[in-house]
């Protein structure tokens, strides 16, 4: 039997253990991480969340924010309080716990659909994804300064510009800083079930994987290659639309301020035919030595 892929290893992470109602445990998974990954733990909590919910009441947001350091070689448990089921909202608090301490706390609002006025912001035009290189092969010249840039993982990335890394030895060799800006393409790297809450959360677990480069790049810098202490603080998504995480979809990000040693950005989702589906904001700890 062939090993499982990144992909499978990722809906692995996201099908959490029942252990009593409404307490889930989630596994780790089998990689050397100083940490656990923001996008992990907050996938794991809306699943949680989510296991407790009518089917028909699709989530419509997620505020978070990221309390602890969790340990990547111990499970994490998570403890659901059901707030309140409304006639058409349903509200969950999720606490994430482990060795006696919360780490990570959630909470997300399900909605029963409505219709009702309806407008969005036009997706930027950019480059289809099949014309641009792999995360892994921009940042291959790289490989030797950190693992994740080349390490195979269940979300393919295509950068629109150029990474933080690329754009730091530019502005090292004269060249202007860039605007706190950074587009992506994204999708699972593979087929998803057709479970709605697993899409959902799939990219729940992308959101963090390069939001905070908007905060970076204006400033010529690089996590992986600089001294920098970089680290979620919070994390809020609103979802406006259906979609499906194992298709194209563009993570616009922009930072509107960085300063006093944290930076928020803001990201825009969109579905490869122009829908707007998710908006994002994090705040994330960026400390220099």
């Amino acid at each position: 039997m062939s090993d499982p892929s990144p992909l499978d290893r990722l809906v692995q992470l996201l099908d959490l253990e029942k252990i009593e109602e409404d307490i889930f445990r989630g596994t780790q998974p089998a990689e050397s991480l100083m940490r656990v990954f923001g996008g992990q733990v907050a996938g794991q909590a809306l699943v949680a969340a989510g296991r407790t919910v009518p089917p028909d009441r699709p989530v419509h947001s997620l505020h978070a924010y990221f309390l602890r350091p969790g340990d990547p070689s111990v499970p994490i448990v998570y403890e659901v309080d059901r707030i309140r089921d409304g006639k058409g909202f349903t509200t969950r608090r999720v606490v994430a716990v482990q060795h006696g301490k919360a780490i990570f706390n959630l909470s997300a609002s399900f909605q029963l659909p409505e219709t009702g006025l309806e407008h969005q912001q036009q997706m930027p035009a950019v480059p289809d994804p099949e014309s641009l290189p792999t995360q892994a092969e921009r940042l291959a010249p790289y490989a030797d300064e950190a693992p994740w840039y080349t390490r195979p993982r269940p979300i393919d990335i295509r950068y629109v510009g150029d990474p933080p890394r690329i754009l730091r030895d530019k502005v090292l060799a004269g060249e202007a800083p860039s605007a706190p800006r950074s587009s992506v393409w994204m999708r699972a790297d593979g087929t998803l079930p057709d479970d709605p809450l697993l899409h959902v959360c799939a990219v729940t677990f992308a959101s963090d994987m390069t939001l905070l480069d908007s905060t970076l790049v204006t400033h010529g810098k690089a996590f992986g290659k600089d001294p920098l202490m970089l680290a979620s603080l919070d994390h809020a998504m609103w979802f406006h639309q259906p979609f499906r995480a194992d298709e194209w979809f563009l993570y616009d990000q922009d930072s509107p301020k960085t300063g006093g040693g944290r930076g928020l950005a803001h990201g825009s989702i969109y579905t490869r035919d122009g829908r707007l589906v998710v908006t994002v904001m994090q705040e994330g700890l960026i400390r220099l030595p």
